[in-house]
């Protein structure tokens, strides 16, 4: 039994399982999903399918998953994962075996691909190209994070393509609109994978693991978490201002994505707790880090689709 395990009664088989897949991590991929099939309906005048947006919502989660848990087993092995935390896996906690947790990893990643072939044969090609494209990231995520190739992994499958996926469920075809548009929640999901490699980067340089945080140093990477967690902010203002000065040969960005501003505070507080890394207010500010930055996407990704329901309500009045 692994040493870290935390004090207490077994877990059952099931929590042990949900443990392992970190279902708490999930809003980073559901959301783009949730955004971009509300951007095919409002936006590209698509009819909602309830059906197809909850198949590729429950898709999408067990691919997440299925990734979650290939990437504690590689990191496990590699010794990059010693001690528990509060977003611990079970391999750490020492509840499952990393072969139990590698098995489950592939049963997932074998349902979840399947699931999302079938949603392709349904909707069209371009899905088959994005569907096919993620699937490749998540499975070669722990390859790509060796190489600094982490965080272009989870913007391009937890917020780039998971929005396009989702647009093309729903309408049938491809469009650039759901790619650009969330792409400020993608960089807050860049901004959670970094704010834990930033926290990692000694550990990780030891057993020679690159990453941007550890190609930055921490100065760099205060500055590059600075550019992801506020750039949100510039973009969305941008599209909502620049085709508007472009004589409309872009689509663009409602006035109501302002009230993604109703964030910043959030982001303030992120920026607060970086730039006082070295002396927090509390113990676990910098640790955590990842997980607060995590809540403040999910509060991003909660306006910026509210924001796309009230241009539809604004359409109504």
């Amino acid at each position: 039994m692994n040493d870290n395990q935390q004090a207490g009664p077994t877990p059952s088989r099931l929590r042990k399982w949900l443990i392992a897949a970190r279902p708490w991590a999930l809003p980073a991929s559901t959301m783009p999903v949730v955004f971009g099939t509300s951007l095919a309906v409002v936006i590209g005048g698509a009819r909602l399918s309830v059906l197809h947006f909850l198949w590729a919502l429950v898709t999408m989660m067990v691919l997440h998953s299925a990734a979650n848990m290939l990437s504690d087993v590689h990191d496990f092995r590699r010794g990059l994962d010693k001690d528990v935390t509060p977003v611990s896996g079970a391999i750490v906690r020492g509840l499952l075996t990393g072969r139990q947790v590698l098995a489950g990893s592939v049963v997932l990643f074998a349902f979840g691909a399947g699931s999302g072939f079938l949603i392709a044969l349904t909707t069209g090609r371009a899905l088959f190209i994005v569907g096919g494209v993620g699937v490749v990231i998540g499975a070669c995520y722990s390859l790509l994070k060796a190489h600094a190739l982490g965080d272009l992994a989870v913007v391009l499958n937890f917020g780039l393509l998971g929005s396009a996926g989702a647009w093309i469920v729903q309408t049938r075809s491809f469009s650039w609109l759901p790619v650009l548009w969330a792409l400020p929640m993608a960089m807050l999901v860049g901004a959670i994978l970094h704010a834990n490699n930033w926290r990692d980067i000694l550990s990780d340089r030891e057993r020679r693991v690159n990453t941007v945080a550890g190609l930055f140093g921490d100065k760099g990477s205060l500055i590059y978490y600075g550019v992801l967690i506020f750039g949100g902010f510039l973009i969305d203002l941008a599209l909502i201002v620049l085709p508007r000065l472009s004589g409309g040969r872009l689509v663009p960005m409602p006035w109501t994505f302002l009230v993604v501003f109703l964030a910043l505070p959030s982001a303030l507080k992120l920026w607060g707790r970086a730039v006082r890394r070295h002396a927090p207010r509390r113990p676990m500010d910098f640790i955590i880090l990842d997980g607060a930055t995590a809540n403040h996407n999910l509060v991003f990704g909660l306006l910026s689709t509210a924001a796309v329901w009230l241009e539809a309500l604004r359409r109504c009045l």
